[in-house]
């Protein structure tokens, strides 16, 4: 039997129209929505899903990490660090926050969303090797060192850790596409395909990319966290393997819910809904 509260619309994305569902607005958030612009209120819907998960895992996370499974969790952000990742979460809140300002402010101007095409990148051809003389050879000392991966400086230690104000991160969301802030939202709220209900993760998929976000960047800093991850297991192990357990059921008992369902509410670990 269909769902009667989701239908579906054809999104014209880059020249290709992709089929995605329309999830509906939360009445007790928007109650004007007929007044609304289309694409704002279904992104409006996204984001707002975005915020209800961060907000619950922010409340529930200090006893969440005194239970089984919370490495599941923990590596989506690189680390086991409390403080780091509470960090994570108050940064991905305020920009999930600036997010829906700024869709506010547009939807009250009465214009609507323009799709972003996605950007092609065109890889340079290195130049020709030329023989060079060790004389000609820059000391070792001229040779910078290679950078430390994101993942290691945002995520072994707090100090390193920058969080914008609001009204910084909202002339931020303003200058660049709005898929870029979903990618950041998403990275620092630990939302992951396996965290989410497959409804609710093709919708975000879709207007990550209808709105100039990079999935590839997603999975990129996803690797690089799980790498850091395991470098600090090996130093600090938490003889807790469930984070390697991917099962959809595994997920479950850790989350309690996928994204994009309710969360369970009060909290209880290892409950999820019926």
């Amino acid at each position: 039997m269909a769902n009667p509260y989701v239908s579906f619309a054809i999104v014209k994305c880059a020249g290709a129209a992709v089929p995605r569902p329309i999830f509906p607005i939360d009445p007790a958030q928007d109650r004007s929505r007929g007044s609304m612009p289309e694409r704002i209120a279904t992104l409006l819907h996204v984001v707002r899903v975005l915020l209800r998960h961060g907000r619950h895992l922010a409340e529930t996370v200090r006893d969440r990490a005194a239970a089984p499974g919370f490495t599941c969790i923990a590596a989506c952000f690189g680390t086991t660090s409390l403080p780091v990742i509470l960090a994570h979460l108050h940064r991905g809140i305020l920009r999930a926050v600036a997010l829906e300002r700024v869709l506010l402010a547009r939807a009250a101007s009465g214009r609507d969303l323009n799709f972003v095409a996605p950007r092609t990148r065109t890889i340079a051809r290195p130049p020709a090797p030329t023989e060079r003389s060790a004389d000609s050879a820059p000391p070792a000392s001229q040779v910078p060192a290679p950078r430390p991966a994101r993942s290691q400086l945002i995520c072994a230690h707090l100090a390193n850790f920058h969080t914008p104000t609001l009204e910084q991160l909202e002339a931020q969301v303003r200058r660049r596409p709005l898929g870029r802030t979903i990618v950041d939202i998403c990275l620092d709220l630990a939302v992951v395909p396996g965290f989410c209900t497959g409804a609710f993760w093709n919708e975000l998929f879709d207007l990550t990319r209808c709105y100039g976000g990079s999935i590839a960047t997603m999975v990129q800093e996803r690797w690089r966290r799980e790498q850091a991850f395991h470098r600090e297991q090996d130093m600090h192990p938490t003889h807790d393997r469930l984070w390697l357990d991917q099962r959809r059921e595994a997920i479950r008992q850790t989350l309690g819910f996928f994204i994009g369902e309710e969360p369970v509410a009060p909290f209880a670990l290892g409950t999820g809904p019926p």
